[in-house]
């Protein structure tokens, strides 16, 4: 009988639960494609800034004595290990022209724009630097464009001070502070650190765009929710007469709730189902659009997706499930209720 009493709910109600679906598939789908487009954005965007430099920076620890007024960096003296700045005025070549280089004739391959430094640099292969500074295996400074996590409270730890567990944790994370310290081992008495306005603008740019994603999912599943308590109350209006006859037939209130509860879990179901593959195909849509790549779905989401859709439809269908075990059948089935 109560499979029964379900089978005829849908089947009388097709067009209530159609709406009541369709605004709980809309909801999940934008909340399914924000969370996805939100877990994978991360590595987006940091892909996306590691086009524009690098954000962490090796160099000599004696060059840590380096003063910098203005946008003037001043070192200690050390001859023979930068080109001489009287060079750059002789730049004002095109793509194929020879130049002097500290007695060396090289050919000018392209000229670089990068809005940085380097448009007022002579950019040239290291093996040729290296030769004509007559320092073979040599560097000044290396900088690192490194694929980072953002940081957080369990980055900025000191990792001297942690647990052996904390510390491995620490290490084997993408932290700009971890791979900072990856570097020192690989190139004893250099120090490495970040460049912090790049590390710093990439945290604030994620934390703003997820907060702003979590508020769209947020903001759909509560108007999905808010769709479903109008359909469900709706629903309720038009079977009072049923619950009414229910109850003077003996059905207890926890029959009468299991009944609108199975209903709105099945809906749930279907509709959850449903909006993921829509979310699934709006994300890779925004993942196109903006990133010209698609979107990594992770297998998690599915049901997280689906507890989402029940926890919607049924914080939406509580008010009126309430409402349906707090009618008189007395007064309902003489019509006054």
């Amino acid at each position: 009988m109560f499979l029964r009493l379900l089978y005829q709910s849908f089947r009388r109600q097709q067009r209530r639960k159609l709406l009541a679906g369709i605004a709980v598939t809309l909801g999940v789908a934008v909340a399914t494609a924000m969370i996805a487009v939100g877990v994978d954005v991360g590595d987006k965007i940091n892909r996306e800034l590691r086009r524009y430099g690098a954000n962490l920076v090796v160099y000599p620890a004696d060059a840590a004595l380096s003063v910098r007024i203005g946008d003037q960096e001043l070192k200690p003296a050390s001859g023979g290990t930068h080109l001489k700045e009287s060079s750059l005025s002789r730049i004002g070549k095109q793509v194929g022209d020879s130049i002097d280089l500290l007695g060396s004739s090289a050919r000018i391959r392209g000229i670089l724009t990068t809005g940085g430094a380097e448009d007022n640099a002579i950019v040239a292969p290291l093996a040729l630097v290296q030769q004509l500074l007559h320092a073979p295996d040599a560097v000044d400074k290396i900088y690192v464009s490194a694929l980072t996590k953002p940081e957080d409270a369990f980055a900025r730890r000191d990792p001297e001070r942690m647990t052996a567990a904390d510390r491995d944790r620490w290490y084997c994370s993408p932290y700009a502070n971890s791979i900072a310290l990856q570097l020192r081992e690989i190139f004893p008495g250099a120090r490495a650190q970040q460049i912090r306005q790049a590390a710093q603008n990439e945290g604030t740019i994620l934390s703003h765009i997820s907060g702003m994603m979590l508020l769209i999912a947020v903001a759909s599943l509560i108007a999905a929710a808010l769709a479903v308590s109008a359909a469900m109350a709706t629903t309720i209006l038009e079977r009072r007469q049923e619950v009414g006859l229910m109850k003077s037939l003996g059905a207890t209130a926890s029959t009468i709730a299991s009944l609108f509860v199975c209903e709105a879990t099945l809906l749930a179901l279907g509709a959850g189902i449903l909006g993921f593959l829509l979310g699934d195909a709006i994300a890779q849509r925004i993942g196109q659009a903006v990133f010209h790549s698609g979107v990594a779905i992770t297998p998690v989401l599915l049901p997280m997706v689906i507890f989402l859709a029940l926890l919607v439809t049924i914080a939406g269908s509580a008010a009126a499930i309430r409402r349906a075990l707090k009618l008189d059948p007395v007064l309902v089935l003489r019509g006054d209720a």
